[in-house]
């Protein structure tokens, strides 16, 4: 039986991270009030101008470059023409023929998966389908998209959601976008075919708007499936547009697939073409954070493990919050620790750098124990004081006094006759159990080494 070998590229549309929209002065803004952030430009009404956000072509400059992408000095926008309810002017102004980047390239577990072009475009509105009608909201019409296009380099579901991954966090560690799949910043649009000639590409099929890994898994793993058993029974694949049955797990057809020229592009006439200085390019340059990749290597270097360091490296908030704190208390390996277990833990809360460092310290030095120390960070979150504000509220220093202490491991002994007589008699294992029950006592305020300490010199004595 001949093998089928499945080849795919995948569309990204990730809404970026501006205040306003792409072509007017309309706020950008997730759950507001339908059809409130709009104006005649967004709507389309006749004898209105678009003017080009500056900050989305910084944003989209980040990208191009954090994904190795060749930036042309010179794009130009164009329309793209087609009737639907949610395109107010029966266009999409995109980049078509010149885009803003091209050429670049994304390593995903050792293998290079080639970007064939970035662009920027904008957004329609959002459908609301509501029984058997259907209402539009504007509010999402013209807000800044940057689409990433890789070429058909993908051979694996699994692959495809590590491409996915991986350039979510690139996107949001340049602050480009916040890619939240959930809010549908983040979508992407796979196309897949089937050969079992190497080198030659199979028609292909494009799957429509997933907006979840856990789709775009199933969705594809059903797709090659379902292709190689038409190719293996002597049928042809179709090209067309699919959708994604959630509840089913199957794609359906939902059109033909359009070419290019279906849509009619023409050059955008209310638009000059995009110009890019070199000086303009330095500067967004300048401005890109480190990457994940970057990073962990870094962590490596401290001395963290690899996979503390890609759980840390993968956050960009872990990351921003490890990196300041190890500024101010030079202690990574014990930093990453308390960022691992307790800030992700609470789902990465704000925490400031100066308190956590604050806090490490004070377990470190023996002011508090790392039990205290957890009980502490959780009030940090709750109410937003400092740690040093809540250990002197809660009296919640170790107990180091040895009178007081002492006190404390009689009245253990006193209330667990049969271990201590165990112990008498050489059990001296139970002093564990001991130091356990004096934490438990003092609700982990006692010193554990100056307990055992009391506990050994009590047994010699006795």
């Amino acid at each position: 039986m001949e093998e089928f070998k499945p080849r795919m590229g995948i569309e990204v549309h990730a809404q970026l991270d501006t205040t306003t929209k792409l072509f007017c002065s309309c706020p950008v803004a997730f759950g507001e009030e339908p059809n409130t952030n709009v104006c005649p430009i967004c709507l389309g009404l006749p004898g209105v101008l678009p003017v080009l956000n500056k900050r989305a072509v910084e944003l989209a400059m980040r990208v191009a470059f954090a994904l190795n992408c060749h930036l042309h000095k010179e794009s130009r926008f164009a329309r793209k023409n087609y009737f639907y309810p949610d395109l107010p002017k029966g266009y999409q102004i995109t980049q078509f023929k010149f885009p803003l980047a091209t050429s670049g390239s994304i390593k995903v577990d050792e293998k290079i998966i080639r970007i064939k072009r970035l662009h920027l475009e904008e957004e329609a509105a959002k459908l609301i389908h509501l029984g058997d009608k259907t209402f539009v909201d504007y509010n999402r019409a013209g807000v800044p998209l940057v689409e990433i296009v890789t070429e058909p380099d993908i051979t694996s579901a699994v692959m495809a959601v590590d491409y996915l991954k991986k350039l979510q966090k690139i996107l949001q560690f340049t602050g480009a976008s916040n890619a939240v799949m959930a809010r549908g910043e983040f979508r992407c649009e796979p196309n897949i075919s089937v050969s079992c000639e190497k080198g030659k590409l199979g028609t292909r099929t494009e799957i429509k708007n997933l907006n979840s890994f856990r789709a775009v898994k199933r969705a594809l793993k059903y797709e090659i499936k379902r292709q190689k058993k038409i190719l293996q029974e002597g049928g042809t694949i179709k090209q067309e547009t699919m959708r994604f049955v959630e509840k089913a797990g199957v794609t359906r057809s939902t059109r033909s697939k359009e070419e290019a020229s279906d849509y009619r592009y023409f050059p955008e006439p209310d638009l000059p073409p995009l110009l890019i200085k070199e000086e303009w390019m330095e500067k967004v340059k300048r401005s890109i954070p480190t990457l994940p990749e970057e990073r962990k290597k870094r962590y490596i270097e401290l001395g963290l493990n690899e996979e503390d360091a890609i759980i840390i490296a993968n956050s960009k908030k872990a990351s921003n919050l490890f990196d300041e704190t190890i500024q101010q208390l030079d202690e990574p390996l014990e930093i990453s620790k308390w960022i691992i277990r307790e800030f992700r833990a609470h789902n990465e809360p704000n925490i400031s750098p100066t308190s956590l460092a604050s806090l490490v310290k004070m377990v470190i030095q023996g002011s508090i124990s790392r039990i205290i120390g957890s009980k502490v960070f959780s009030m940090m979150v709750r109410t937003g004081r400092t740690p040093e504000e809540i250990v002197k509220e809660k009296s919640l220093l170790k107990i180091s006094d040895k009178e007081a202490l002492t006190s404390v491991v009689k009245e253990v002994f006193a209330e667990n006759p049969e271990e201590f007589k165990d112990f008498q008699n050489g059990k001296s294992k139970l002093i564990r159990f001991f130091i356990g029950r004096v934490m438990k006592k003092t609700k982990g305020r006692a010193n554990p080494k100056e307990v055992g300490r009391i506990i050994s010199e009590y047994e010699q004595k006795h």
